[in-house]
């Protein structure tokens, strides 16, 4: 049986407060691309649900949608039924027919959920009624209420029922922007599309900031992140990435400042940048890929006196994540395959020998000082900043159904 409705539950964290409404309404803007292809499909909002009816639309379409929706607990494929006890037994039934096996025996138990006191059966009888009834016309199904194989659940709600074997776990978290916006640090490695993906994943809407040291990295390095940003584009439909040219700055740095301490004055240099661009583009925060001691300039000392280079807030969802960590939600989100092609970025071609893991934030900005002509250059570099609009749809497996 083909499902004609989608169970769409909100996650808890959404429902507090009083910003369940705005929440709620996040969540169906972001299924409108759903509707605009399908303009068939409906939606029906409840407490702390939302209800799909797909009228024709295939339901790997919805799937597609939902699985790059964040602030959702999980969703269920389900056959719509009227409130009459024959006709819930007989979807069951029919449900429980596909899922019967070709050999053997398996297990199975009735739930139900009421929400409508007034249909004449309530939550503890249906189970019954309907399991009953499902053992009469099949041959392989048994019983187990602690520990089955498959569970049907039968949910009366005010004017209809649905019948559903299957939940899918959404992806959790807020939905999109409902915790005000932040500006990503997008390199071309692991780490930052994974800390973007988290930071949109707790309510951030997102923009993108990315540094390239023109010639000295080529333009598929700038491809290689701009797909990385058309992934991340998924959960949001567009992504604005600002493209930042960064060579002078870092040919200054090697020329003048300490060879040990070049890496802390890069980031901080990017840092300087980053805070602008978030201003003028209304970003509360910025947002980072480092995680403490991956590296020799994300020891606790070194994030420190890059951080202080700036007074907005940067947040690092990476911090307290091992690499292994890290490696697995790429791969979750696909952007791995992307990550790992061998296109070098502005840190590494221009990566000393040595860093420093315990500066101080006294030498560095003594250091930072001395180099002249530093803060013209960082003003040039944000002058000279490239905006592109990246969108999703632009990728045709993400757009297999839209």
């Amino acid at each position: 049986m083909k499902p004609d409705v989608v169970i769409v539950r909100l996650g808890e964290l959404t429902l507090k407060g009083r910003n369940r409404h705005r929440f709620e309404r996040r969540v169906l803007e972001q299924l409108e691309p759903l509707r605009l292809v399908y303009p068939s499909v409906r939606f029906a909002l409840e407490f702390g649900r939302i209800h799909i009816e797909l009228n024709e639309a295939p339901y790997e379409a919805a799937v597609e949608c939902l699985s790059h929706i964040f602030g959702l607990a999980s969703y269920s494929p389900a056959i719509r039924t009227e409130l009459d006890l024959e006709l819930i037994r007989q979807v069951a039934l029919e449900r429980m027919q596909e899922l019967e096996p070709a050999e053997g025996t398996a297990t199975f138990k009735v739930a139900a959920k009421r929400s409508n006191k007034a249909f004449a059966h309530d939550s503890k009888e249906l189970p019954h009624l309907v399991g009953s009834h499902i053992l009469r016309n099949t041959e392989r199904w048994t019983v187990d209420v602690h520990h089955p194989d498959t569970t049907l659940w039968v949910d009366i709600r005010d004017k209809e029922a649905f019948v559903y074997t299957d939940t899918v776990r959404g992806s959790g978290g807020f939905p999109l922007g409902t915790n005000g916006k932040g500006l990503l640090m997008l390199s071309g490695g692991i780490d930052s599309p994974v800390a973007g993906w988290l930071a949109m994943r707790m309510g951030l809407d997102m923009e993108a900031i990315h540094f390239h040291s023109y010639p000295y990295t080529s333009e598929r390095a700038q491809r290689k992140v701009e797909d990385l940003a058309k992934v991340l584009s998924r959960y949001s439909g567009t992504m604005k990435l600002h493209l930042v040219p960064f060579t002078d700055i870092q040919v200054k740095l090697k020329e003048e400042g300490r060879e040990n301490l070049l890496v802390i004055c890069m980031k901080r240099a990017m840092l300087r940048i980053a805070e602008r661009v978030a201003a003028k583009r209304r970003a509360g925060a910025i947002i980072t890929g480092e995680s403490l001691g991956q590296v020799a300039s994300q020891t606790l000392s070194s994030l420190d006196v890059i951080g202080r280079s700036v007074e907005m807030p940067v947040l690092r969802p990476l911090i307290a994540m091992d690499k292994a960590e890290i490696v697995k939600v790429a791969e979750q989100i696909k952007t791995f395959e992307i990550s790992i092609q061998p296109y070098e970025d502005c840190c590494t071609l221009f990566h000393p020998a040595s860093v420093t893991t315990n500066p101080s934030i006294r030498t560095v900005e003594a250091v930072e000082r001395h180099i002249e002509g530093l803060d013209e250059l960082i003003e040039l570099a944000v002058q000279g900043i490239e905006t592109k609009v990246i969108g999703w749809k632009e990728n045709d497996e993400a757009a297999k159904y839209f």
